[in-house]
């Protein structure tokens, strides 16, 4: 009974912690092993000592075996469900990381870009596969290209006419200044002619005038005949008319010298517009259908070189396509070799993405009820590396939805409730995906 109560009441803190209490355990096992082995060794040994002496020290080795024997039971069978009260943790646990799918936009055969071994580690932007397409449809490429060199070809005779037509329109343009210069010219000289037919006009109605006065003071006297007066007075009013009618011809002259003056042309035809200024119209219409047909034909061929840069373009993404990684990571599976044909959308290849790794973790009912997202939490790996800190971001229960994970956490079959743990500094533990152990989950404190 001494001896009981001495074992039972051993300093706790004499206990094992929670990080070496297998340790400790496997340690005191041996320990007391040893105690035994030597106590038995002790007891058959051929020179044993005197009956006093062995019995004074029987009762100490019983006694401290007794206690070594307490201590190993308290170390194992105590601080386990101790620490399983106290400690929030997962039943299994694997350091987790996204899976990025590279599929084919094109149809063709598998080439390799470069020389890519399994888990090899790869850069973002990195080229992994070459598809090429052998058969791919350049018949609009084609129709672009001769459609331009039609265009391209009868682009010089258009402007050749247009050059042509462009000159017989000056040179008719000239023949028409000329015409009107002359028409104003003509016009003028016959105002002057006219003018000088009234000045002499009036020159004779003066006279006329002076020669019917004398004859109706002569007639008076009997000295000039009836006859004579009568002769004198029709001359005189012929001389009146004759006056008046070149006054209207120089009205009619300065009319047609004002509308020469503006390019109309008066006369006794109704065609008030003389041929050549016709046909200088006609030129001029021409020349601006010509050049309107040599524009409309620039960019009819500017268009067609866009849409050509544009095809070639389309034709080339669709004869070879590069396929690069999007993410910097290692390859997870290769899904094709080379020479092997493909269908667009097929997937080539998976590559691990190291910047979004994960712990994915299995929880009892009782520890899966009592996390928030949020908390912290820590992943001890299995081969005793150093621990890696991180937040739960997700509680999926026993329903838990599908993940793009490299290690799918159905593996983790022990429990059913699943919890995701983001890493803090998952991009200095180099994209160790795979590496098991578990997750401690920092304890809520309730509030006083």
């Amino acid at each position: 009974m001494v001896d009981r109560s001495r074992a039972a009441s051993v300093d706790p803190a004499s206990a094992p912690s929670p990080h070496d209490s297998k340790t400790d355990a496997k340690g005191l096992q041996e320990a007391l092993q040893e105690q035994l082995f030597d106590n038995d060794e002790s007891g058959h040994a051929p020179e044993a000592p005197t009956a006093s002496e062995s019995g004074h020290r029987w009762p100490h080795l019983r006694r401290g075996a007794k206690i070594a024997i307490g201590l190993a039971i308290i170390a194992v069978f105590g601080w386990l469900p101790l620490r399983a009260i106290w400690e929030y943790s997962s039943v299994e646990a694997v350091l987790n990381s996204r899976l990025v799918t590279l599929r084919t936009p094109i149809g063709g055969r598998v080439a390799t870009a470069q020389r890519v071994a399994d888990q090899a580690t790869l850069d973002a932007g990195t080229v992994v596969l070459r598809v090429v397409n052998s058969r791919g449809d350049r018949t609009r490429l084609d129709d672009l290209r001769r459609q331009k060199s039609r265009m391209e070809n009868e682009r010089p005779s258009l402007a050749a006419k247009l050059a042509s037509a462009q000159a017989a329109q000056k040179d008719l343009a000239r023949q028409a200044t000329q015409f009107r210069e002359g028409r104003v010219l003509q016009l003028e000289a016959r105002i002057a002619e006219i003018q000088t037919s009234i000045e002499a006009a009036a020159a004779r109605r003066d006279e006329a005038s002076a020669a019917v006065e004398r004859a109706s003071s002569l007639a008076k006297s009997g000295n000039v005949s009836t006859v004579e007066l009568a002769r004198l007075t029709r001359e005189l009013s012929v001389s009146q008319q004759t006056e008046l009618g070149a006054r209207r011809r120089l009205d009619a002259a300065k009319v047609e010298l004002a509308a020469a003056q503006n390019g109309s042309f008066l006369g006794d035809s109704y065609n008030d517009r003389p041929s050549s200024v016709q046909r200088e119209e006609e030129m001029r219409q021409r020349a601006g259908d010509l050049e309107a047909d040599l524009a409309r034909t620039d960019t009819e061929i500017a268009w067609l070189a866009n849409e050509i840069i544009i095809e070639e373009v389309r034709f080339a993404d669709l004869s070879e396509a590069n396929i690069t990684t999007p993410v910097a990571g290692r390859v997870w599976e290769m899904m094709t070799s080379p020479g092997e044909d493909v269908q667009a959308g097929q997937p080539l290849l998976k590559v691990l993405d190291c910047s979004g790794a994960v712990i994915t973790a299995n929880v009892t009912e009782s520890v899966y009820n009592r996390l928030q997202l949020g908390d912290r939490a820590s992943f001890e790996p299995n081969d005793g590396g150093e621990p890696i800190s991180g937040t739960v971001v997700n509680l999926t229960g026993a329903a838990g939805a599908p993940a793009n994970l490299a290690i799918n956490p159905d593996a983790l079959s022990k429990e059913p409730y699943r919890v995701t743990v983001a890493p803090r500094d998952a991009a200095a533990h180099a994209c160790t995906v795979g590496r098991t152990g578990r997750v401690v989950f920092a304890r809520l404190e309730t509030a006083p």
